[in-house]
């Protein structure tokens, strides 16, 4: 198998675990005796926080470690948390499956987006990483699709038997997966001390709100749809399908980000992100409208996400899954607290607020962007 479609696929499984379990929460619940849907959504968080502490404690030891290696040991702890999910006799057995899962995630996405790096062909790098972020795609539009589905049709347990057929087969795929980036054995470092880096501790901030702003709009997308626009169960999902095919469709745009390079590229993109939350906000009283906007909200947030990701795996390469695991806490400990900012906002200003406070989160990083940009041109030979 092609090693950026094996990341890929990495990226795919891990995701498609992360988002399987709010859909069929309710089905997983008639499983254990006084777990109600709301409860089973503590494995869920689980899932997320030893995400955290796997990026924190392990990823870093990666560089030392190996890459290829450290992904491939990744994927079998992957591998036994989904196992032990799927034949969960009690609920804590299912939480302690979803933690060892997260702990393994951690170091399975710092690892995957720095061989990615490293694989890429020179001068490719945005585009090859954007191929490898279609797995969030793969696993939004056909992992949670999917997945429902089992659930009705057959069992939740049969969600977890194929996310275990499918780690399994990603670890026979990645035992080929060779960088030919030679980099030298590294000591094992703290976490932290990827923060002392130049450049590091500017581009997480950027990542943070990055991240604020997507995971408070998406978050209650679907709430705001139901109960404020009565529309049914099938518009939310619709919305996040759009959202997922706009992600996606952008892949054929990555060459872009090559082409103009990152400067230029980071203001039109971001720019335009801030325009998008915006129009989400005004546009949010409107179900047509809003589904429209998911569509340009996929493809723009694609591109923003490639381009931070590529800035932070070009810092310091002998040291990328350190910087990455750092990447990986800084996304899931934003996205449990944005999730509670927002929720504020939500419950006392409602969708229309929080779609501008996304947009106010993005917009330090536009402005630094332009400034940027407009410094550079100014300071040209040519100008």
């Amino acid at each position: 198998m092609n090693p950026i479609l094996a990341l890929m696929l990495a990226i795919g499984i891990v995701g498609s675990n992360s988002l399987v379990l709010g859909p069929i929460a309710a089905t997983v619940a008639t499983s254990f005796q006084s777990v109600g849907a709301s409860g089973v959504m503590v494995a869920s968080a689980l899932f997320g926080f030893g995400t955290a502490v796997g990026a924190l404690a392990l990823a870093p030891k990666a560089d030392a470690f190996g890459l290829e290696r450290a992904l491939r040991y990744s994927l079998i702890a992957l591998l036994a948390g989904f196992a032990l999910s799927a034949v969960a006799p009690v609920f804590w057995v299912l939480c302690l499956g979803q933690a060892l899962a997260g702990i393994a995630s951690g170091v399975t996405l710092p690892c995957t987006y720095s061989l990615a790096a490293e694989l890429a062909p020179k001068g490719r790098e945005n585009e090859t990483l954007g191929k490898v972020l279609l797995g969030w795609t793969l696993s939004m539009v056909v992992g949670v699709s999917v997945a429902a589905w089992i659930a009705d049709a057959l069992h939740w347990r049969g969600v977890y038997v194929l996310l275990v057929l499918g780690a399994w087969g990603l670890l026979i795929c990645t035992r080929k997966i060779e960088s030919s980036n030679k980099r030298p054995m590294q000591s094992a470092q703290t976490p932290w001390h990827a923060l002392t880096l130049q450049g590091v501790m500017p581009a997480l901030l950027s990542v943070a709100l990055f991240m604020a702003a997507f995971y408070g709009v998406y978050g209650f997308l679907g709430t705001h749809l139901h109960t404020a626009l009565q529309a049914k169960s099938t518009t939310a999902g619709l919305a996040s399908l759009l959202y997922g095919l706009g992600f996606g469709a952008a892949v054929f745009l990555d060459k872009g980000l090559d082409y103009f390079g990152a400067a230029i590229s980071r203001a039109v993109v971001f720019t335009a992100l801030v325009i998008n939350y915006i129009a989400i906000a005004y546009g949010s009283s409107v179900t047509i409208v809003l589904l429209g906007l998911c569509i340009s909200w996929g493809v723009i947030n694609h591109l923003g996400l490639n381009l931070l990701v590529a800035h932070l795996t070009a810092i310091q390469p002998d040291r990328r899954a350190a910087i990455m695991g750092l990447y990986s806490a800084t996304t899931y400990l934003t996205m449990f607290a944005a999730t509670l900012v927002f929720k504020y906002l939500y419950d006392a200003q409602g969708f229309h607020t929080v779609s501008l406070t996304a947009a106010l989160c993005i917009l330090p990083i536009a402005c630094i962007a332009l400034y940027t940009t407009t410094r550079a041109f100014k300071n040209s030979p040519s100008a």
